[in-house]
């Protein structure tokens, strides 16, 4: 685990950092409440904020919340405040402004391991939670929800969103394919095409059925036109299997890179655009959308289903 301290004493900085230590952990020691909530907020291994209630410029109760505020719902993080004043009306002030938890000073090196080994057991529940509430539970693969969350971040970002391209990857008369070998066949089908789309991007989505997203991140439009058409060479060669009966299957892939002031559903409607067009030529091929591209006019966050 990786803790934040916090206190204006160099002594106790030293000595609850230690403590922490000891037991194989990260510390990153800080005298004020500024510099820490910059760094939980830049520094995602942070997991676990411990702050005295006397820092400053903002209070430790003021650090909790903003602490909170800043760390998104996929990261865990749990919040130790130290106080020398255990009253019941403090406890329920810093549990009300986010903190987990309550430890008196001088912090005694029992009391806080197990506490951090209570903080890194409730972070696995969390980070179990999370995953189960972001999955696709047939692909493991990001799900819609969470997939458009991520997108969002990106595009906020200027330093991530230079040469991003969006990639919609849809699996050819894929009805055929359950209603000739079942749907157990077709979700064998899926979870293999999604294994392989996953090695190629972080960002990579189920949006439903035998459709797939995925985000490139840093690379050009050659770059990836020459990951879209690697892919789907990889698709057609995957071996399938069922009754005794071999069959292939393709994929048809639309791009889009990413336009000045465009938002995640222009960007993504763009590469719908160009999927359909690269269903109309007559499937298993990539099409890249063209800059001036229209786009059909859909609710946020919904892609047309094309025909299979």
């Amino acid at each position: 685990m990786h803790a934040a301290v916090v206190d204006p004493s160099r002594v106790v900085l030293r000595l609850v950092g230690e403590l922490v230590s000891e037991r194989g952990d990260t510390v990153s020691e800080f005298l004020d409440s500024a510099s820490a909530l910059r760094s939980i907020q830049s520094d995602a291994s942070i997991d676990v904020l411990i702050t005295s209630l006397e820092v400053q410029p903002m209070s430790g109760l003021e650090l909790c919340w903003e602490a909170r505020l800043v760390a998104p719902a996929h990261r865990p993080l749990y919040i130790i405040v130290m106080s020398s004043l255990s009253d019941d009306q403090r406890l329920a002030e810093a549990l009300d402004s986010g903190a987990d938890d309550l430890i008196a000073k001088p912090v005694k090196r029992l009391e806080l391991h197990a506490r951090l080994r209570m903080a890194g057991r409730l972070k696995n529940t969390q980070l179990h939670l999370v995953h189960l509430a972001e999955s696709d539970s047939l692909t493991g693969l990001l799900n819609r929800r969470a997939f458009f969350e991520r997108l969002h971040a990106v595009l906020q970002d200027p330093k991530k969103n230079s040469s991003l391209s969006a990639v919609l990857i849809d699996i050819d008369h894929f009805k055929r394919i359950n209603d000739t070998y079942g749907h157990d066949v077709g979700d064998i089908v899926i979870k293999r095409v999604a294994e392989e789309v996953a090695k190629h991007s972080g960002l990579v989505c189920r949006l439903g059925g035998e459709e797939f997203a995925m985000i490139l991140q840093d690379r050009d439009e050659s770059e990836a036109l020459r990951i879209a058409n690697s892919l789907r060479r990889v698709c057609e060669r995957l071996p399938f299997n069922a009754e005794g009966q071999a069959f292939a299957v393709t994929c048809s892939l639309g791009i889009s890179r990413l336009n000045e002031g465009d938002t995640a559903d222009k960007l993504l409607k763009r590469a719908d655009v160009a999927l359909y067009q690269a269903k109309l030529a007559g499937r298993n091929r990539v099409h890249l959308a063209e800059p001036s591209t229209p786009t059909v006019e859909l609710p946020d966050g919904v892609i047309r289903k094309h025909r299979r």
